[in-house]
């Protein structure tokens, strides 16, 4: 009955916002910006001068760009929206087809950034191999 007053996807909805205020000013990135963009995200989270929800929009552009240019996809609202409720602890439901394995990168490269690691799980070794080559591209491409 209150649902009309309670927006639950309000706050990932206005982040995807942030995320796409970002994508004219990044696709104007050679691949080495990319990298050095990378870089300096991963140092100023190590350096604990930036929280990971904090950086969270351009890490997620910058994989979003990064995916454009190395699998010639681009995510879609709905996948940086399954990102971010990854990256917030939620579990996400999509269906075959629906970009699953997209929407994991940025979540995964954003955590990364911390150097503590993170782990994919799947449901097989050959998709486990397959994603990690396929994937891979992203997380090389930005070091």
């Amino acid at each position: 009955m209150l649902t009309w007053l309670f927006d639950p996807l309000k706050d990932i909805k206005k982040t995807v916002a942030e995320i796409n205020a970002l994508e004219p000013e990044i696709q104007g990135f050679s691949s080495e910006r990319l990298l050095e963009d990378s870089q300096s995200l991963k140092r100023l989270i190590r350096e604990q001068e930036m929280a990971l929800d904090e950086a969270l929009p351009r890490a997620f552009a910058l994989v979003r760009e990064t995916a454009k240019r190395t699998l010639k996809q681009r995510h879609f609202d709905v996948q940086l929206m399954g990102g971010i409720a990854l990256h917030q602890g939620k579990i996400v439901e999509m269906a075959t087809g629906e970009g699953k394995t997209l929407s994991a990168t940025a979540p995964v490269y954003l955590n990364a950034l911390a150097g503590k690691g993170a782990h994919v799980v799947t449901v097989n070794e050959y998709l486990a191999k397959r994603d990690a080559v396929w994937m891979g591209q992203i997380y090389y491409a930005l070091g």
